[in-house]
C-alpha cells in the first residue's frame, strides 16, 4: 500500500509537462487573503469556508444542514461580497410559486404586451433558506435552474450568471409544515455538509464581534469574478492519476455492491451513490489539491470530501434504521476498509 509521499514523484514526473506548480501559485494567490478576510467576519466554520470555496470552483451547489444560528447565511453572504458577486437570498414558504423563484410574464396594459419580470434566481450566489419548507413543485424550478443553468419564461429561455452557486439549508429539528427533499433532487447538490455548534473558545469571539449594537462594516471585496473563472480552468487541469481515478470510482460502487469488495453491510444499505457522486469527488479532489497548491489529487483529497459528497446520496435500509444507524455511518465503514492506493 502506498502512502501519499510515496506516489508523490511519479505524479509529479506525470505532471510536469501539464499543469505546473508556478501557474497554480499564480492562480490561487486570492485564496489566502480571501480565507483572511472572511475569518473577520465568520468565525471558527474553517472547513466549510474551504468546502464553498471548493464547490465555486467547480461550478457546482452546496446543501447545509444546521440548526439556527450557526453563521450559514452569513458565511454565503460574505463569500459574495469578497468575490464581488450579486447575492440574493429566498426565504422559501409553503406558499411559494415556481414564479417567485424564475420569475413571471407581466402584462404592460400601455404597450399592450407581456413583459418578463426575472425572479431572485438571477444573481451569482443564491441562498434557498429552508429549502424544505416550499412545495417540491418550487424546489424542483429551483433545482432545474442549477441543473441546466439557465431559466425559461414563457417561449424566452434565459442563461443564468456565471458563476451561479446555489447554497441551500435544511432545518433538521423541525419536520412539522416541511416538504423534504427527494432522493433524486438531493443528487443534484454536490455536497451536503453538516454545520456544527463552535467551540467554547470560538463563540467567547463571536460575542466580542457581534455583542454589539453598532453596524458592522461591509467586507471589502478582495478577489473579482474574473479572477474566479479563470482559476476554474486551471482546476480542471489538475492531474488525477489512474490509480486515484479507480479509488473514487471503488468507493462509489462499494456503496452499491458492497459484498464486491468482501464489505458485509449489503442488508443495511438500500440505494448506493449514482455515477454523479464519482463526478464529484473528481471535480472536489481537484479543487482541494488546486486550494492547497498541490498540481496533483492525493487520496487523501478523495477522503476528506467524500462523507460530503455520498451522505445524501446513500440511503439506509429499514434494518439499518431500525438499529439507529445512519449514512454516515456506512460511509465512515467503507472509506476505512477499502485499500487506498
Amino acid at each position: 500500500m502506498n502512502t501519499n509521499e510515496e506516489m508523490q514523484p511519479a505524479v509529479m514526473e506525470k505532471t510536469a509537462t501539464g499543469l505546473t506548480e508556478e501557474e497554480i501559485e499564480a492562480a490561487s494567490a486570492w485564496v489566502h487573503p480571501l480565507r483572511a478576510e472572511i475569518g473577520r467576519f465568520l468565525i471558527g466554520q474553517h472547513d466549510l469556508v474551504d468546502r464553498l470555496i471548493a464547490v465555486l470552483l467547480v461550478r457546482g451547489h452546496v446543501l447545509l444542514e444546521g440548526v439556527p444560528g450557526l453563521a450559514k447565511t452569513l458565511a454565503l453572504k460574505t463569500l459574495a461580497e469578497l468575490v464581488n458577486g450579486e447575492f440574493h437570498r429566498i426565504q422559501f414558504t409553503p406558499d411559494m410559486l415556481p414564479a417567485d423563484i424564475v420569475g413571471t410574464q407581466i402584462f404592460d396594459p400601455r404597450a399592450a404586451r407581456f413583459e418578463v419580470k426575472k425572479g431572485p434566481v438571477f444573481a451569482n450566489f443564491i441562498l434557498a433558506d429552508e429549502i424544505n419548507r416550499a412545495p417540491a413543485k418550487v424546489q424542483s424550478a429551483l433545482l432545474e435552474a442549477m441543473q441546466e443553468k439557465q431559466v425559461t419564461i414563457g417561449d424566452e429561455s434565459f442563461k443564468l450568471a456565471d458563476p451561479f452557486f446555489v447554497l441551500a439549508t435544511q432545518n433538521p429539528l423541525e419536520q412539522e409544515g416541511t416538504y423534504p427533499l427527494p432522493e433524486a433532487q438531493l443528487d443534484r447538490f454536490m455536497m451536503k455538509v453538516l454545520v456544527d455548534y463552535p467551540t467554547m473558545e470560538e463563540e467567547m469571539a463571536v460575542i466580542d464581534i457581534a455583542a454589539t449594537t453598532q453596524d458592522i462594516a461591509n467586507p471589502v471585496p478582495v478577489v473579482s469574478l474574473d479572477l474566479i473563472r479563470q482559476a476554474q480552468k486551471v482546476v480542471n487541469r489538475v492531474y488525477l492519476d489512474e490509480k486515484v481515478k479507480r479509488y473514487i470510482v471503488s468507493l462509489v460502487h462499494a456503496t452499491r455492491r458492497p459484498d464486491d469488495f468482501g464489505l458485509k453491510i449489503g442488508p443495511y444499505l438500500r440505494v448506493g451513490a449514482s455515477p454523479r457522486a464519482s463526478i464529484a469527488m473528481t471535480l472536489l479532489g481537484k479543487a482541494r489539491a488546486f486550494l492547497d497548491g498541490r498540481t496533483y489529487v492525493t487520496p487523501h483529497d478523495v477522503k476528506s470530501i467524500a462523507p460530503d459528497v455520498l451522505r445524501h446520496r446513500v440511503v439506509v435500509s429499514y434494518e439499518a434504521e431500525a438499529e439507529g444507524l445512519d449514512s454516515e455511518h456506512f460511509i465512515r465503514q467503507i472509506l476505512d476498509e477499502m485499500p487506498v492506493p
